[in-house]
C-alpha cells in the first residue's frame, strides 16, 4: 500500500472533519514517498496548542514517521478551519539535487 494511503488511514484516528494528505516528494531531492503535507481539521485539537496538536498527530502515525523524511503538519479546529479555509503553501526545497 502506498505510504500516502497509510498516512490517511492512520490519521482517521483523529476523526477529522477535513483531511488532506499530499505527497510533496517531487519538490525535494530525497526520492519518492519521502515528503508529505497533512492538513487535519479535528475537534480533538480544541484547547490544544500547536505542539500538543502535533504530538497527538504523531502518536496516531506511530511507526510510519520512521518511514518518511518529512511531514508538514497543519492542524486546525473546525472553527479555525471555517475562518481560514486553506493551509499555507509549502516552501520550495532548499536542498541540493
Amino acid at each position: 500500500m502506498p505510504k500516502i494511503d497509510l498516512l490517511q488511514e492512520a490519521l482517521q484516528a483523529l476523526q477529522p472533519q477535513h483531511l488532506e494528505v499530499l505527497d510533496e516528494s517531487h519538490m525535494h531531492s530525497r526520492g519518492l514517498e519521502t515528503h508529505y503535507k497533512a492538513v487535519v481539521v479535528s475537534e480533538q485539537f480544541a484547547g490544544l496548542n500547536a505542539v500538543k496538536r502535533h504530538q497527538k498527530t504523531y502518536a496516531c502515525l506511530g511507526e510510519l514517521m520512521g518511514q518518511i523524511h518529512a511531514l508538514a503538519l497543519h492542524t486546525y479546529t473546525p472553527d479555525e478551519w471555517s475562518q481560514q479555509g486553506v493551509a499555507p503553501a509549502s516552501p520550495t526545497c532548499k536542498g541540493g539535487h
